[in-house]
């Protein structure tokens, strides 16, 4: 392929619609410049290009095993380990203080985007490891960083998180790990961990669970469940490391996301699994949602580069793909054409970049945010609308990131389904999104159920004033008046059937009130990627008058593309919002019984 990602839209992102250079007149970032944050999208793009890509397919092709109790893995994935350890891109985002480079969240992102359109199982064992670095970082005492943090960042020990266990899922509360204190600096860990990515990796010396348990005697439910470190190989007061009964008991068999390995894990077999606990006991779960929530946000960008990267493969295909004759031409003698010049597949474009582009802005914007809060700028504003906001950065390229990669699919008709291309393996990888760190409908009940309603709504309604003020801006330029009319009608739908859901709360219905979360979020997504289609619509029109040829027809395609979005996606926003006015708890109401013959 020529390219995965556009550096020219990831650019126009940063410096024309965020301005994220402006990040670095604060005194964490500013010994930073827009220099050094081309510098590094581009190293990063040249990674994935030229390391990366390479064996997306051959990883997809020859996954880990299972041999004797060891997961044997692909061997660049040592290789990416060690190097990328050595070059500084785990730690990146981290304090110098731990060796990191005080990038902003919102270039880590950027890197993030690009390694996981490249090779999303090959990027996934360094964001893992990065993402239980930094709990120990935040969480950990001094002596945890003292011996985990050198070598996660350096990439010789591996990193995961291990929630999922075989009866609870996603019901944390029902965990069943047990951790009994035995008084000399550590608890004896005793349980079984399901679907933990890159749980075990020849790859590496040693791997690093960050590990939900509950402490013997804790209370119940979430309210009773800590976090510890529990280490494949524990550490022996000389160095040396020693076995630490964790076992791996086996690998999952996939769909796709081959690559890394998911793992059967169990501690204590042998009744000497020691786990070291992070933090203060029962408030394990409260310190693992900072990584959930990175992870989370992780997961919608990984899905936006899957999705991206099978667009930008469709668009090379449509323009060297000779097929057909415009349906005006009567001739048929006359030359083929590229099936691009076809108007069903400039659709198809279309909507793959509409939903692609609309989802990356919204990740930048989420992860401006969150670089906002850590330098104190409007920081409760910006924490609050960013956490409000994760659930549809999660969720919407996740699920229609699976539409847009079966469209790429389609534009290749029946070689999109063959291994000569690489879209039905970006096809097979972005199936797990929907599912990774909370399936779709946890996510729905996450926004709906908490979010909405935190601090008094106050997040909802701070997150709402942001999108009026681009409906404001744009209600200003001639030639947006009609979108932000249209964006400003659909806000108001969307807030009537907040406002319908809420007093369906206030009622006590539970059930009732968040029966159709999953429709709700779905809503909020086209709302928010709207918001984003606006937000560029804005920056495009403004800058079209001085651009030069180049940047004419970039900008020209940010204005149809966003003119799409409203005429084709948009519309779909007052249907679901009848939908959830008008079910009248169908979904409570049917009978399980009524689904058997």
């Amino acid at each position: 392929m020529e390219k995965v990602v556009s550096r020219r839209n990831i650019k126009f992102l940063l410096y024309e619609v965020f301005g994220v250079e402006d990040l670095t007149k604060y005194e964490y970032f500013e010994d930073h410049s827009q220099e050094t944050f081309d510098m590094i999208i581009d190293t990063a793009y040249k990674l994935g290009m030229d390391f990366m890509y390479p064996v997306f397919q051959e990883m997809d092709a020859n996954p880990p095993e299972y041999v004797d109790g060891i997961v044997k893995t692909h061997p660049i994935v040592k290789t990416t380990m060690r190097d990328f350890g050595r070059d500084g891109w785990i730690n990146a985002p981290m304090a110098y203080e731990y060796g990191g480079q005080q990038i902003p969240q919102v270039i880590q992102n950027v890197i993030q985007f690009i390694f996981t359109a490249s090779n999303y199982s090959l990027g996934a064992y360094v964001s893992l490891t990065r993402g239980a670095a930094d709990l120990i970082v935040h969480h950990g005492s001094q002596e945890q960083k003292d011996l985990y943090l050198e070598k996660m960042f350096a990439g010789e020990w591996q990193g995961t998180m291990a929630l999922t266990e075989p009866d609870a899922g996603s019901s944390l509360s029902d965990i069943k790990t047990s951790a009994e204190d035995t008084g000399e600096g550590y608890y004896k860990i005793k349980g079984q961990k399901i679907f933990i990515s890159a749980g075990d990796t020849d790859a590496v010396d040693n791997t690093i669970h960050m590990m939900l348990g509950r402490i013997k005697g804790a209370p119940a439910g979430v309210k009773g469940i800590s976090l510890f470190i529990v280490p494949k190989y524990r550490i022996k007061d000389n160095g040396d490391l020693e076995y630490n009964d964790v076992f791996c008991a086996g690998i999952e068999h996939k769909l796709g996301y081959k690559g890394s390995p998911i793992c059967q894990l169990s501690m204590g077999d042998e009744g000497d699994c020691r786990g070291y606990l992070v933090g203060e006991a029962n408030k394990g779960l409260a310190y693992m949602f900072q990584m959930m929530n990175e992870k989370r946000i992780g997961v919608g960008i990984g899905a936006t580069g899957k999705a991206t990267a099978a667009y930008y493969a469709a668009l090379e295909y449509a323009n060297q793909r000779l097929q057909g004759r415009p349906l005006n031409e009567k001739d048929p003698n006359s030359p083929q054409i590229p099936i691009i010049k076809h108007a069903d597949v400039k659709r198809m474009l279309l909507f793959q970049r509409a939903i692609c582009e609309g989802a990356l802005s919204l990740a930048l914007q989420n992860a401006k945010y969150r670089d906002l809060v850590k330098v104190g700028e409007d920081a409760e504003k910006f924490d609050l609308i960013s956490d409000l906001m994760i659930p549809v950065v999660k969720t919407y390229p996740s699920e229609m990131g699976i539409l847009t990669t079966s469209t790429a699919i389609q534009c290749l008709g029946g070689y999109g389904f063959c291994r000569d291309f690489p879209v039905e393996q970006y096809y097979r990888d972005i199936r797990i999104d929907t599912l990774h760190e909370g399936t779709t409908g946890v996510q729905g009940q996450d926004l709906l159920g908490r979010k909405v309603t935190m601090k008094g709504g106050k997040a909802y309604q701070l997150a709402m004033e942001e999108v009026r003020k681009t409906i404001e801006e744009a209600a200003s330029i001639d030639e947006l008046k009609a979108y932000a009319a249209q964006l400003k009608d659909a806000q108001q739908v969307f807030s009537d059937v907040t406002d319908y859901l809420l007093a369906i709360k206030e009622t006590g219905d539970k059930e009732k009130f968040q029966a159709d979360a999953s429709v709700y979020l779905e809503m909020a997504g086209v709302l928010f990627i709207g918001w984003q289609w606006l937000l560029q619509a804005v920056v495009a029109i403004k800058a079209l008058p001085t651009a030069i040829d180049v940047d004419k027809n970039f900008y020209q395609g940010k204005l149809m593309t966003c003119q799409y979005f409203f005429k084709y996606e948009m519309p779909k926003l007052e249907s679901l919002g009848k939908t959830l006015k008008t079910s009248d708890g169908l979904t409570v109401a049917m009978n399980a019984a009524l689904f058997e013959d």
